[in-house]
């Protein structure tokens, strides 16, 4: 009879499992000791061999091959057989051929032969899930946990399952079997888990990647999970082993299962030959197809590469090669070897057609990045970067001479035919130079014809700059990113081809840029400034070639094309940050190409005013305040004007990064003297209208707006043919003054807002302190400003000098004659009755004077009639002084007529016109009283006779404080 308590299981933990689950066994009277535990059985089957006993309440063992649930009996010497008040749940699992165990499976089960054949699910209620989705209550088996899922899934426990017609329509290739290969795992789900909610399936494949986590721990862990179960089976080996030494000791047993097992694969192969040759050949059919399938990537890669050079798809070549080059470079395979071999000529024609497609120019500068790129990961022989550059620069060197050549013939092709035109009809082209010769400063809207009419080198210009735009940055780009080694691709392949930067090339390459800007430069120079060449020898001066057409020949509207294409040029590089002199070189030309353009419009503007005299209409202008004028002060004025303009938008306007062109002070000397010589250009084109005007057709003189007519005394007609002399000279008189007080002024102001010399410093003494123009040397002081206004003063002085002289010549010259008509001597002077005819028609002429200058330009009447006034006194008091005898009514006489004479002009008096005055009338004897009487009624008499001459003198307020210095 038993001594203790019979055993009672209370507890186990896991409640269900696969055979070789760890089971913790809870309970009352489970055995004194472990040699008191003498059974356990776990779904009826004996699992002692695993138990591990721990406390007479607690028991640790593993549960056996058994399936559904069960109870756990515990049995002991001390207690008997036990009962149990809970239950275990044990299921089959499937173990496949490569699958860790650490139990014995009964393989018998492992596989149903019945649902091999007909193709059935490998799974039953009593089979494992992946997904650990139960049918019992539909539960998730994780980490040995149970959870109940969501009523969702409940509802759906009882609806119809798929039909396997259904599943074969809906999957005609396909299996739920998970051990055949065409397994489908939609096939599945709708077979196994139709009715399972969304929920549960995102918690089966955690499940899944949970236990795939667990089998990627490998066979370490496996081992170290089941370390007890492994021991006991080497024990049991071992114990195996050695009782069956002791058993048989001769090894007569050894021998014997040697030969049945002999005998038995003899027989095997008799049964089975012809099967196994089969099977052989099946497997070597199935081999060589399984190889073919696994290696058809570089089966296929031949004609994929055709395919992909045609379509242009150059990366997914090189990269099929790459990945073919680091698998079968060093295979010994012979079939591998030969496709390889076909591969490795199709790439070597692929690297060729690369190497001539980078050699090809232009080429974008992304695809020869690209085309380099390529040629490295092929493993192009040599440095294709570097010969791209090199090929680049001699490509490029021959583009830009080639464009002087063409340009350079063109311009040749031209003058023949021009030549061959002079030799047909010489007047028309010489016309045509004489119009392009004499035309101002164009507009940049007055080159509209472009093309047509252009001279070769504005487009030789245009199309040179274009070239170095398009093609230089791309150029030191490429070579930027060759010396940072972005071009290469960090492999192993390119490493061992030795694809580094090469730094020696660094300066070698800075010196094809530098030589390609010097040859632009120089090719620039050698079409605008020859000049500047003269220092290069001639045999090196030679490829920049020889321009049929002197640069002079150019007109001056043209160069500021030039110069903005330049100017964009250079400053468009100028942000590469070229290496060595490039830069420097750059600006040099741009500021020569600038100072070039500007003097060439200066002087092309003073040879346009010197040409103004062809232009004069000789129309007067009286609406102006200051008098009358033609339309040349504003002719000469707008091109001033225009010019400057022009040049402060083109050349004296300064980009970012330009030099001041003023801060040299060879150009601003030069720029000095050609503004000054162009402000007095003016004047020689006025002295030349007033002393030798040309002959003009088809006009009439006018005054204001109104044409005078040639029936008027005061203008005669000058229809088809210049004004007379004295005309000419108060017209260009008024001009001349406008010019000097208006005129000038307002275009130095200009100057001097537009960034030239500030041309009035020339004004100031060389004592002044200004340091200001402490930098100007003492030969400047006179240009500018001051230099044009003692020009114009000078030809004022001329032009008033030789008018009042034509005007008081004639007057002067009567006087005497009109005199002494009649036998009139002093000595037999009669009783005077009146102020004498001479005086009075010297009182009309000068009356004429005055309304002559008025209408042209009254600022000058007083100016005028007072130099006038004086030639005539100075020649009455001549002939007073020069009477030796007075008769007795001669001083009476000669008094009236000085007097009436005095008072008539005496608005216009000047001092020395009175001192002629008061020396003549002191040279005449003292009247006696009854004289005095008489001179004073005839001097009243004639004022009133002479009343309507005398409102020229006295009606115009202005003229008496009018003057001109």
């Amino acid at each position: 009879m038993p001594r203790g308590g019979a055993p009672l299981v209370t507890g186990v933990s896991p409640k269900e499992g696969p055979p070789g689950t760890r089971i913790t066994i809870r309970g009352e009277n489970l055995g004194h000791d472990i040699k008191d535990l003498i059974g356990l059985n776990i779904c009826g089957v004996n699992c002692l061999l695993t138990a591990e006993w721990k406390s007479s309440s607690k028991i640790i063992a593993r549960s056996g091959p058994g399936k559904g649930k069960g109870d756990v009996i515990v049995i002991t010497k001390s207690g008997g057989t036990g009962s149990c008040t809970v239950g275990f749940k044990g299921y089959f699992v499937q173990i496949g051929p490569l699958q860790e165990s650490a139990i014995w499976i009964d393989e018998s089960q492992t596989v149903n032969v019945r649902r091999l054949h007909a193709q059935l699910p490998m799974f039953s209620k009593d089979d494992d899930d992946p997904l650990g989705i139960s049918d019992e209550g539909i539960q998730i088996h994780v980490q040995d946990t149970e959870a109940p899922v969501s009523n969702e899934t409940k509802a759906y426990q009882d609806s119809a399952k798929y039909k396997e017609e259904e599943l074969l329509d809906l999957f005609p290739e396909g299996s739920g079997n998970l051990s055949l290969e065409n397994f489908s795992a939609a096939w599945y789900l709708l077979e196994n888990h139709h009715s399972t909610s969304f929920d549960d399936l995102k918690a089966g494949l955690a499940y899944m990647k949970r236990r795939a986590s667990h089998r990627s721990e490998g066979p370490i862990a496996f081992v170290k999970t089941n370390l007890s179960s492994t021991l006991d089976c080497l024990e049991s080996l071992d114990a195996m082993y050695q009782q069956f030494r002791i058993d048989d000791l001769r090894g007569d047993a050894v021998n014997m299962y040697a030969v049945l097992l002999m005998q038995a694969k003899s027989c095997a192969d008799g049964l089975f030959q012809e099967v196994l040759g089969r099977k052989d050949k099946a497997d070597s059919t199935r081999n060589a197809l399984s190889v073919l399938q696994r290696f058809k990537f570089l089966f296929y890669l031949p004609l994929n590469i055709d395919r992909n050079i045609k379509r242009g798809d150059y990366s997914l070549v090189i990269n099929d090669y790459v990945r073919a080059r680091s698998l079968f470079a060093d295979t010994q395979v012979v079939v591998f070897k030969r496709v390889y071999a076909d591969v490795e000529e199709r790439i070597n024609t692929f690297r060729t057609m690369l190497q001539t497609k980078l050699l090809e120019l232009p080429t974008p500068l992304e695809e020869q990045k690209k085309l380099i790129r390529y040629l490295i990961s092929l493993g192009c022989d040599g440095d294709p970067a570097w010969e791209c550059l090199v090929n680049q620069q001699k490509w490029l060197v021959g583009i830009l001479t080639k464009c002087k050549d063409d340009h350079i013939q063109e311009e040749a092709n031209s003058l023949a035919e021009g030549e061959s035109n002079i030799a047909k009809s010489p007047g028309a082209l010489a016309q045509g130079r004489l119009r392009d010769t004499n035309s101002s400063v164009k507009s940049t809207s007055d080159q509209a014809g472009w093309k047509s009419g252009t001279p070769q080198k504005i487009v030789f210009v245009e199309e040179l700059t274009s070239l170095m735009l398009d093609n230089i940055p791309d150029f030191w780009k490429l070579g930027q990113a060759y010396f940072s080694g972005s071009l290469f691709i960090n492999t192993k392949e390119t490493s061992d081809k030795h694809y580094k930067v090469d730094t020696s090339k660094h300066s070698q390459f800075k010196q094809m840029v530098t030589d390609l800007i010097s040859l632009f430069s120089n090719l620039v120079r050698a079409a605008f400034l020859p000049d500047s060449l003269e220092n290069i020898p001639k045999e090196t001066r030679d490829p920049y070639g020889k321009w049929p057409c002197p640069c002079s020949e150019i007109p001056g509207g043209w160069l500021p094309s030039s110069v903005r294409y330049i100017r964009f040029c250079v400053n468009s590089l100028s942000f590469l940050d070229l290496p060595g002199d490039s830069p420097l070189i750059l600006q040099d030309l741009a500021l020569d190409i600038r100072t070039n353009c500007m003097f060439t419009l200066l002087k092309q503007a003073i040879a346009d005013v010197q040409q103004l005299h062809k232009k004069e209409t000789w129309t007067v202008d009286t609406d102006d305040e200051s008098g009358g004028t033609t339309q040349l002060p504003a002719l000469f004025e707008n091109i001033v004007n225009e010019t400057i303009q022009h040049l402060h938008e083109v050349v004296v306007q300064n980009k970012t990064g330009e030099p001041e062109i003023f801060a040299q002070r060879t150009i601003q000397k030069d720029a000095t003297s050609l503004c000054t010589q162009l402000l007095q250009a003016f004047s020689p084109c006025l002295h030349k209208l007033a002393f030798d005007p040309p002959e003009i057709s088809s006009k009439k003189f006018k005054k204001g707006k109104k044409v005078i007519s040639p029936d008027e005394p005061s203008l005669p007609a000058l229809e088809d043919q210049v004004p007379s002399f004295d005309k000419r000279l108060i017209i260009i008189l008024s001009n001349c003054n406008h010019t000097m007080v208006r005129v000038i002024p307002r275009l130095v102001e200009n100057l001097n807002k537009h960034g030239y010399v500030e041309m009035e410093r020339a004004l100031r003494s060389d004592s002044e302190e200004n340091t200001n123009i402490s930098y100007i040397p003492k030969t400047d002081l006179r240009e500018g400003y001051q230099v044009a206004k003692d020009t114009y003063e000078d030809l004022d002085d001329s032009l008033f000098e030789a008018y009042v002289e034509e005007k008081s010549n004639p007057i002067v010259g009567a006087i005497e004659q009109n005199m002494y008509k009649g036998g009139f001597e002093w000595k037999t002077c009669k009783k005077p009755t009146g102020v004498r005819n001479y005086i009075k028609e010297m009182i009309m002429r000068i009356i004429e004077v005055h309304a002559e200058v008025f209408a042209v330009s009254p600022v000058f009447v007083t100016r005028v009639t007072q130099k006038v006034i004086e030639a005539v006194s100075e020649e009455l008091t001549r002939l007073v002084q020069c009477v030796t005898e007075h008769g007795p009514y001669s001083p009476i006489q000669a008094r009236l007529e000085l007097l009436a004479l005095q008072e008539t002009v005496n608005v216009y008096l000047t001092p020395h016109a009175s001192t002629c005055y008061k020396d003549a009338l002191n040279e005449l004897p003292v009247l006696k009283p009854e004289h005095k009487k008489l001179q004073e009624e005839l001097l009243n008499k004639f004022k009133s006779q002479m009343k309507f001459q005398l409102m020229c003198f006295y009606g115009d307020s202005i003229l008496r404080t009018s003057s001109v210095a």
